[in-house]
């Protein structure tokens, strides 16, 4: 059987884990995050774009980036509805 010292490192190892979790999925969903996420792939589009001589690359390149935020904004949604299907009322 464990003893008491034992346990008590037992439940700040958890406890230190469970505050890791938390912070990873405040970054998962925040906004600095899908801001990041937009600037890099608006800034590597365009860059493709002018590379390979495409006309207003800085200008075109905001299409595909709006449309991968879009689709990146709506996951979530269409998590839910996966798992609602999926697992139904079990929680």
């Amino acid at each position: 059987m464990a003893s008491i010292k034992e346990l008590e490192k037992e439940i700040e190892r958890i406890k230190g884990r469970n505050e890791r979790v938390e912070q990873d999925k405040a970054w998962e969903t925040s906004k600095t995050r899908k801001s990041i996420i937009a600037l890099f792939t608006y800034l590597a589009i365009a860059l493709y774009m002018q590379a390979i001589n495409l006309p207003a690359p800085w200008l075109n390149a905001i299409v595909p980036t709006v449309g991968f935020l879009l689709s990146t904004l709506t996951l979530p949604l269409f998590r839910r509805l996966w798992a609602d299907r999926a697992y139904g009322d079990r929680k």
